[in-house]
């Protein structure tokens, strides 16, 4: 760790989580955030962090730019979003692979990176086939520690419209607490902002290997933290 606290290479600052967890970066001693955007993300006020701007084709020299100690990838849209399966797996395999190896060569050990619950490679759903074959792309690069954190449906405020998404966030709270008990418990929604909370409480963590959170694994690490 860096004097000043642990130093944070985000990519994904714009969306939901990365928001999120420009926010609760704000204030805190113990982090400094360096983001990595294709466009200018709206910084909250108070933030005292570096924004470097660039297309992905420039990535790997701004994630060097950065000299950070963890990389932290936000990364990731829908299927829908993007407009096909393959411009959905540009995104959430090819881009964040590349960002991951950008990273290696920048000689950054530690990867937090945002996938989702129930990814598995050899799954039948094309989406968790992705997140799962992304999660085994980044498991061969070598970090010395690797945090893969599988959520459930985030919840948050988003800058495009998602009908479906929007009255799912409104049930999520009562399924969490009337369905989603024992094995089930790791579909729970979580918010954006406890998900970034526990981002930052995973970059500060020192073990090595490769760990894989699900919702109450999140919590934990909150905990740990004293956040």
């Amino acid at each position: 760790m860096q004097p000043g606290g642990v130093r944070i290479c985000l990519v994904g600052a714009t969306g939901l989580v990365g928001s999120a967890l420009m926010a609760e970066a704000v204030g805190r001693e113990d982090v400094r955030l360096v983001a990595v955007a294709r466009r200018e993300a709206a910084m909250p006020p108070g933030a005292r962090m570096e924004m470097l701007v660039g297309e992905p084709i420039d990535w790997p020299q701004l994630i060097a730019a950065a000299q950070a100690d963890v990389m932290v990838c936000a990364l990731g849209t829908t299927i829908r979003d993007a407009g096909s399966e393959e411009a959905f797996r540009a995104i959430d395999h090819d881009l964040v692979r590349f960002s991951a190896e950008a990273a290696r060569a920048a000689g950054i050990e530690h990867m937090v990176v945002v996938s989702s619950v129930g990814a598995a490679r050899a799954s039948r759903n094309f989406y968790l086939s992705v997140k799962g074959e992304m999660e085994q792309a980044l498991s061969k690069l070598g970090f010395r520690r690797l945090d893969i954190l599988q959520p459930g449906l985030l919840r948050g405020h988003r800058e495009e419209r998602r009908p479906l998404e929007a009255w799912a966030q409104v049930l999520a709270p009562l399924a969490d607490w009337t369905v989603l008990h024992g094995k089930y418990r790791r579909y729970r929604s979580i918010t954006a902002r406890k998900l970034a909370c526990a981002v930052l409480a995973l970059a500060k963590e020192k073990p090595r290997g490769r760990f894989v959170h699900d919702h109450d694994s999140m919590l934990r690490a909150i905990r740990r933290s004293g956040d």
